[in-house]
């Protein structure tokens, strides 16, 4: 039989309660603790009972955690594993994660000892692992090294076995923990002995752990190590020294709560007797393995009987308290009744009266409001009639300041885009004027006196409130396109500027084609002044009564989040028209890349 996880993991309860190692030593569980070390579970139940605590979560903790380790070892892992998923709860709410991880410890032993519990252990070793790596505390690293050698040693995976066993050494040589190190020790020896049947290896830590055992004074562990001597005897075919160390271990004293332990031994010499053919002494083990296995079967009924009488007896008191409460409830419940009815009365009288009194306050309140909205009438007549008063003091203000706007509009957009084309004509001009190469001269001149006869007849216009322009004779399209004509000089400037339409073959309203011809005069503008741009292409398309407007020129372009404000010109002016047309306006550019608008206006 392979006993490596029984070494390792069954025994370290109790070398846990021995070293103290993760508790707080509370005086309350001193009695507990002391009671576990001498292996009398009976004893520190009862103690553990007397020190139940009510309030204190850290002390319900413990109560749980002892609990589930005494439940553990007298092999009741249902009730074990609740007490210490409990432990678990209490030390969680307080953000006890040392705690935490050492109850998940014991949780995983239980579990991988249990027999019937359909539970997956693994999510607490995790967490205990998890744990440890964090904490970087030695002990805690080397019980997580061991329970992975462990695991690895199912497999007989040899290399990795010993090398987290030697890990677990590792850790435990930082706090000089000789008992831990000795058992990680003697489960290498079962480790080589078992995996490798490298009887040697095995021999040497067996042999270099057994007096640790014998100076801690420790018998259950000097039999374990005598049973495992026995095994790597068998193993080497020396069946003669084997069973004289199968016997050392019968001379051992067990505590009770071992009796698994001396059926393990028992079945190993009967198999031992059984390979040397001595099967009056194999057939006597026989015997000793039926008895003992007959007590465990005795012990296991002699429960049941307890726990079913147990369970008779909480039946039969519980009928009785609930008879008993029952007759309570029915006193309780006249009671209750007499009681309410008195109440009800009293509550009665009292909201009649809180009724009566609402009622003539409700009256007196009905009163007063009527005065008040009689007040608030006269009030409302009154600021009426100074309403109006003001509507037609703000409607004379709003009228000239129309005016005033039109005005600044008409000067700004109609005779400012002709004088900003005059001056880059004449900076061409000026440029240029020492240059026999430049050709068309005259031509520029030509175009440059028009600009300047039409900016006059615009002055002209505007001063006698003429605004349609051109716009009365000619329409939307044949306006931009004249205008684009004036504008572009492809041997002067170098400015060159197309238009592009669909779906304009009728005309639309006048003021509506008077404010879009603006809008693209005033861009036009903008783009001569701050683009630097040579080429522009000015885009229109009607469809679904929504006219698309998009003006694009291959510029320097700008940052569209900052545009420039200079008292409502520019594009502010510009956005805020096509709002009032309740239209979209849209700015894409990027510098050194040029400039798109996109504007969309209903018609």
């Amino acid at each position: 039989m392979k006993l490596l996880k029984y070494i390792n993991l069954y025994p370290l309860p109790v070398i846990f309660l021995i070293t103290g190692f993760c508790f707080a030593q509370s005086h309350t569980f001193d009695e507990v603790k002391l009671q576990l070390d001498k292996s009398q579970l009976d004893s520190a139940y009862i103690y553990l009972k007397k020190t139940k605590p009510v309030s204190n979560k850290f002390q319900t903790g413990l109560y749980h955690y002892y609990s589930g380790i005494i439940m553990k070892k007298k092999d009741e892992h249902d009730e074990g594993f609740k007490e210490l998923l409990s432990a678990k709860k209490y030390f969680k709410s307080i953000d006890s994660l040392e705690y935490v991880a050492d109850t998940n410890y014991e949780i995983y032993e239980l579990l991988t000892h249990q027999k019937h519990l359909v539970i997956n252990s693994t999510p607490f070793l995790d967490e205990y692992i998890d744990y440890a790596s964090k904490s970087q505390k030695p002990l805690f690293l080397a019980r997580a090294n061991s329970k992975i050698a462990d695991i690895h040693s199912d497999i007989n995976d040899l290399k990795n076995t010993l090398y987290f066993y030697r890990k677990s050494v590792y850790e435990l040589q930082k706090i000089n923990d000789s008992l831990r190190i000795a058992l990680i020790e003697m489960n290498i020896g079962t480790a080589f002995n078992t995996i490798e049947k490298n009887t040697d290896s095995a021999f040497y830590y067996f042999k270099k752990t057994l007096p640790v055992f014998k100076k801690l004074n420790l018998p259950q562990f000097i039999s374990i190590n005598y049973n495992n001597q026995a095994r790597t005897y068998e193993t080497a075919g020396d069946y003669a020294t084997a069973i004289s160390y199968y016997q050392k271990t019968n001379n051992i004293n067990l505590q009770e709560y071992d009796i698994k332990t001396r059926v393990v031994y028992y079945e190993n010499q009967l198999n031992a007797y059984k390979k040397v053919q001595d099967f009056e002494k194999a057939f006597i083990y026989a015997q000793k393995l039926i008895q003992i296995k007959d007590s465990i079967d005795n012990q296991a009924q002699n429960k049941a009987i307890v726990e079913a009488e147990n369970k008779y007896r909480a039946a039969e008191k519980e009928k009785e308290n609930l008879q008993l409460k029952n007759d309570n409830l029915e006193i309780q419940s006249q009671r209750i009744q007499n009681r309410n009815l008195l109440i009800g009365a009293l509550l009665l009288l009292f909201f009649g009266a809180i009724t009566a009194f609402l009622i003539h306050k409700n009256t007196k309140r009905k009163q007063r409001i009527a005065e008040q909205e009689r007040e608030i009438e006269i009030q409302k007549t009154e600021k009426l009639l100074k309403e109006q008063e003001l509507t037609a003091i703000d409607a004379m203000i709003s009228g000239q300041e129309k005016e005033r706007q039109r005005i600044a509009n008409d000067l700004h957009d109609n005779l400012g885009s002709s004088l900003a084309t005059v001056k880059l004509h004449f900076d061409h001009l000026k440029n240029n004027k020492n240059n026999p190469k430049i050709e068309n001269i005259e031509e520029l001149y030509i175009k440059t006196d028009n600009l300047l006869n039409e900016a006059y007849q615009k002055v002209r216009a505007i001063a006698h409130e003429k605004n349609s322009g051109v716009m009365a004779n000619q329409g939307l399209l044949p306006a931009i396109k004249n205008l684009a004509k004036k504008v572009s000089n492809r041997n002067g400037t170098g400015l060159h500027i197309e238009i592009q339409e669909y779906g304009l073959d009728e005309r639309l309203d006048n003021a509506l084609e008077i404010s879009i011809f603006r809008i693209i005069q005033e861009l036009i503008t903008n783009t001569i002044k701050h683009a630097h741009a040579t080429e522009i292409n000015i885009s229109l398309t009607n469809h679904d009564a929504l006219l698309n407007i998009i003006v694009e020129d291959n510029g320097k372009g700008f940052d569209a989040t900052i545009l420039p404000e200079k008292d409502g010109m520019g594009l502010k002016s510009i956005e805020k028209r096509i709002e009032h047309l309740e239209g979209t306006f849209e700015i894409d550019t990027t510098i050194g890349k040029g400039t798109n608008i996109i504007i969309n206006i209903p018609i």
